[in-house]
C-alpha cells in the first residue's frame, strides 16, 4: 500500500487549504503544512478542490459500449422491452475477450473521471452462459489496485422464465461473483415475480452474500410486476437482509399518489433496503426518476449511477459520475449549495455505504481514494457545475490517472484593445 503526501487542497467542511498524508493507503492525517521524510512522494494540489472516490454502485459493463456503426440495430428502441431484447440478441455474440475489452474500455474512462469503486451487474442466463462473469472476474483481478470492483451474478432475462438460469447463478457464486442480484419484473406474472424475489433471497443466505435487485421500472403502477418494491422490503425484513439489500430503477414510485409513495419510502427506509437511483436510463426510457429528495428525507438510503453506458438501454453516456449528479439535480429540488451537497454525497460515502465499504470519506483512517478537481480556488458546487476534469485521481494512495487540459479563445477583443 502507498505512501503519499496531497498539499493544498479544498475538502468540503474546512476553511481553508491543507494537506493530506496516506500512509499504507489510508488517510493518516488531514491538516495545515503536513512535513514529512524526503522520500514520500507529493502532489501539489494548487488549491484545488478535493472529494473522496467516486462511486458507481450499479454500472453495467458487460453490456456497455454496444453500439456503433456494426450494431446498429440496437439503437432507437427506446422502450425497456425493446432493449431487452435487443440486448438478449447481442448477447449470442459475446465472447470473453469482447467483454474484456468493452468492461475495460468504460473503467477507463470511469478512473479518469475519478471513479474508484463499482457494482457491476452481469448477465447470467443460458445465452450467454458464464461468459460474461468469468470475464468480469478477470477484470476485477487486473484492476485490483485502481478500481475496487464488485460483480454481481444477474438473471436480466429472469429465472424460471429462462430454465436453466438457477444453476448458472449457484455456479458464478461459486466461481467468486460478491453478490446475487435480481431482476423482479422479468417473470411471466406477478406470483412468479414474487417467486423471483425468494429465490434471489435463498441464494443469498445460501452464500452469505448481499442482494441488488432490479425493481419497479416503469412509468407507473398499472403491470403489477413492477410494483414489487415493498415485496423486496418485505422479504428483506423477513430475511433480516436490512442493510445489505439494495434496489435499482424504482421509476414506478414517482408515478405513485402522494400518500403510498411516502408510505412506500418509509417501509424501504423501515426495511433497511437502499435504493441506487439511475437518472440516465430512467429519464431516456421512462422519462422520470424516483424521487431522490423524497427518499433521502424518509431516511432511505440512497445513490446514484450511470447504469447502462452506450446501449440499448442509455445510447449516451461518458461514465462521468459527476455527469450524473447534475442530470438528477436538474430531476429534483436541489438548486441550493445545500441541495447539492446531498448530491455530492450520494455520489461517494453514501454510495460508498450502500455497498457496506467503509470508510470511504475524507477523515483519518478512511481508504486513500482522492479526486482532485481541476477549479483552482474554486469550491466544489462551483467545480461541479463547470464539470471540471479530474486533476488528479488517487486510489488507495497511488496516482491513477492525471488530467491536463489547456484551452485557448481567439478573436476575443480585451477591454484594451477596444478603449484604443
Amino acid at each position: 500500500m502507498a505512501d503519499l503526501l496531497l498539499t493544498n487542497v479544498l475538502p468540503r467542511g474546512f476553511d481553508g487549504p491543507v494537506d493530506v498524508r496516506v500512509a499504507d493507503g489510508r488517510i493518516a492525517e488531514i491538516g495545515p503544512e503536513i512535513v514529512v521524510g524526503g522520500d514520500v512522494p507529493t502532489i501539489d494540489g494548487g488549491r484545488r478542490p478535493v472529494l473522496p472516490g467516486l462511486v458507481e454502485p450499479h454500472l453495467h459493463l458487460d453490456k456497455a459500449m454496444l453500439l456503433g456503426p456494426e450494431r446498429s440495430e440496437l439503437a432507437d428502441r427506446g422502450t425497456l422491452e425493446g432493449a431487452v431484447s435487443a440486448t438478449a440478441a447481442a448477447k449470442e455474440n459475446f465472447t470473453h475477450d469482447d467483454v474484456v475489452a468493452r468492461a475495460e474500455d468504460v473503467l477507463r474512462r470511469a478512473v479518469r473521471h475519478g471513479t474508484t469503486l463499482v457494482r457491476t451487474p452481469v448477465d447470467v442466463d443460458p445465452t450467454v452462459g458464464l461468459t460474461s462473469i468469468d470475464a468480469l472476474l478477470e477484470v476485477k483481478e487486473r484492476w485490483a489496485g485502481v478500481v475496487e470492483l464488485q460483480v454481481v451474478a444477474f438473471p436480466q432475462e429472469g429465472i424460471a422464465a429462462r430454465p436453466g438460469t438457477y444453476d448458472l447463478l449457484v455456479e458464478a457464486m461459486r466461481r467468486g461473483a460478491d453478490v446475487i442480484g435480481g431482476c423482479s419484473y422479468a417473470e411471466d406474472d406477478v406470483e412468479g415475480c414474487r417467486e423471483h424475489v425468494r429465490t434471489v433471497f435463498d441464494l443469498a443466505e445460501r452464500f452469505d452474500v448481499d442482494v441488488d435487485v432490479h425493481a419497479d421500472f416503469a412509468p407507473g403502477p398499472g403491470d403489477p410486476r413492477q410494483d414489487l418494491a415493498e415485496h423486496v422490503a418485505a422479504v428483506t425484513a423477513e430475511r433480516g437482509w436490512g442493510g445489505r439489500t439494495t434496489i435499482g430503477h424504482v421509476t414506478t414510485m414517482a408515478g405513485l399518489p402522494d400518500e403510498r409513495r411516502r408510505r412506500l419510502a418509509g417501509t424501504l427506509a423501515e426495511a433497511g433496503v437502499g435504493l441506487v437511483v439511475l437518472p440516465p436510463t430512467d429519464l431516456y426510457l421512462q422519462g422520470r426518476a424516483a424521487p431522490v429528495a423524497e427518499l433521502l428525507d424518509a431516511g432511505v438510503a440512497t445513490a446514484l449511477s450511470s447504469n447502462n453506458v452506450r446501449n440499448a438501454f442509455t445510447p449516451f453516456g461518458t461514465v462521468d459520475l459527476l455527469d450524473v449528479t447534475m442530470l438528477a439535480a436538474h430531476t429534483q429540488p436541489f438548486g441550493t449549495p445545500e441541495g447539492l451537497d446531498r448530491l455530492l454525497d450520494l455520489a461517494t460515502s453514501g454510495a460508498a455505504g450502500l455497498l457496506r465499504v467503509p470508510g470511504h470519506d475524507l477523515a483519518p483512517g478512511s481508504r486513500a481514494d482522492l479526486v482532485v478537481l481541476d477549479a483552482p480556488g474554486a469550491d466544489h458546487h462551483t467545480a461541479l457545475l463547470d464539470r471540471v476534469p479530474r486533476r488528479f485521481v488517487i486510489s488507495a494512495g497511488t496516482l491513477v490517472a492525471e488530467t491536463v487540459t489547456t484551452a485557448t479563445l481567439h478573436g476575443i477583443r480585451t477591454a484594451t484593445m477596444m478603449e484604443a
